[in-house]
């Protein structure tokens, strides 16, 4: 298994690549000089609600079986939790096991903090749609994680108003952008949509549908690629939109968004399979009246989507117990109990292929009881998933586009020129830390 290093050393495409200086020694899968004997105590950092719950069925059952005791510690999630998980990795003090973002897996995986579980994963691979799973192999032999939650991008609209407008669903992205520019001639008071420049993970997703691949190696060092053409082709898109005032510019989750949502004044959204959650409380009054469809594609031909959000259950490097450890995140994300047990306790979106069309979904969120195949078209576009590429300063990538992002958004202007300052900032700060880029 190849070598790991502190934000120095990656693995990706295959192949071992080296990035920098300092050595530490190979991850691998867990070893017998790694695992203590006997029975297994493990310690779960995870945000999921309910996971107690689902560590119960577990504790009582198969963990009873094999003598493995799991307790799951609530913790906060994104940013907060990888910065906590980084810390007490350095002071050898991380838990066995830890709930990742799978943008995040790049940060924990140079940083040494989680293990390869390849070894151990079995046959976890075929649960997962490629797309899903690539996503916590890193385009490598490695296991990293086992895929626990999804979040396949969909289009969801208010049907009633959509036939008071006399609009179509739109199929591509011309017609999404047709379909703007005709609302706005029945009503120039109502938007179709906004573009919302606080959140870097949608703009992420659109670009992953499009084809970008935002970090990928070259060689023996990290190619840095933000500004790509697929990502360009989005950014021009969604500025074009703004600029000539299609679509609104405002940004989501604020209450001037809710109650645009609520009073019929945005009569769309492009948001993934977890939006029934969102709009039950932003937009109470709507219950019922709206939709959901495959996104827009970029040609009539094309079928997939993006990804906004997700996570996965990682093994750490500092776990004695890595491979009871990674027997409870196989059937924490594999087993149908389980799987059944964190839809209904934690409320999550599984990215087991499999649990997404069990008896958990067979009723539509109440939001949306009058879509009765609403988890039928999310498991079918959850499969046209694309392959992402995430690197080790998603986080560093994320805060300049909100910044310069949201800047272009309010002054209608550039945002290609927003793009090259995320793309710029990006690489400034990969260097800055010690990484070999390609230029």
């Amino acid at each position: 298994m190849p070598n790991i290093t502190k934000h120095r050393r990656f693995v990706a495409t295959a192949v071992a690549v080296t990035l920098g200086a300092t050595t530490l020694a190979a991850c691998g899968g867990s070893d017998d000089s790694e695992t203590q004997s006997g029975p297994a105590k493990l310690t779960y950092w995870t945000w999921t609600p309910g996971m107690d719950k689902v560590v119960d069925l577990w504790n009582k059952g198969p963990g009873k079986e094999q003598q493995i005791t799991v307790t799951a510690k609530k913790q906060a999630s994104g940013d907060t939790l990888v910065t906590k998980i980084l810390t007490a990795h350095k002071a050898g003090k991380g838990p066995d096991l830890v709930q990742a973002e799978y943008q995040a897996l790049p940060t924990l995986v140079s940083n040494d903090a989680v293990a390869d579980i390849a070894g151990e994963a079995g046959d976890a691979k075929g649960k997962f749609a490629d797309g899903v799973w690539q996503q916590t192999t890193l385009g490598s032999d490695a296991v990293y994680a086992i895929p626990q939650d999804i979040g396949p991008m969909m289009f969801y609209y208010r049907e009633d108003l959509f036939k008071k407008y006399g609009l179509e669903v739109p199929a591509t992205w011309d017609e999404f952008a047709e379909t703007a520019r005709k609302l706005k001639k029945e009503d120039p008071d109502v938007d179709l949509t906004t573009f919302s420049a606080a959140d870097s993970g949608l703009f992420a997703g659109l670009a992953q549908q499009a084809g970008a691949r935002w970090w990928t190696t070259e060689g023996q060092k990290w190619k840095v690629a933000i500004d790509d053409t697929a990502t360009q082709r989005v950014a021009d898109f969604w500025g074009g939109l703004v600029k000539e005032g299609a679509i609104d510019n405002q940004p989501m989750y604020t209450p001037a968004w809710n109650k645009a949502l609520n009073t019929g004044k945005q009569i769309a959204w492009v948001s993934a399979v977890w939006a029934p959650g969102t709009l039950t409380t932003a937009a109470p009054d709507t219950e019922g009246k709206w939709k959901v469809a495959p996104l827009p594609q970029w040609s009539a031909s094309e079928n997939t989507t993006g990804s906004w959000g997700g996570s996965s259950t990682a093994v750490t490097t500092d776990s004695k117990n890595k491979g009871a450890a990674a027997k409870f995140a196989t059937w924490l994300n594999t087993d149908p109990e389980a799987l059944t047990a964190l839809a209904k306790e934690g409320g999550i979106y599984p990215a087991a292929t499999t649990a997404q069309t069990s008896d958990a979904f067979a009723e539509p969120p109440a939001f949306f009881s009058n879509q009765a195949d609403f988890y039928t078209v999310a498991s079918e576009v959850a499969k046209t998933t694309a392959p992402s590429a995430w690197g080790p300063n998603v986080n560093v990538a994320y805060t300049t586009f909100k910044d310069a992002f949201g800047a272009a958004a309010k002054n209608k202007s550039d945002f290609g020129a927003a793009l090259k300052t995320m793309q710029d900032d990006t690489v400034a700060d990969m260097k800055k830390q010690g990484f070999e880029v390609a230029e």
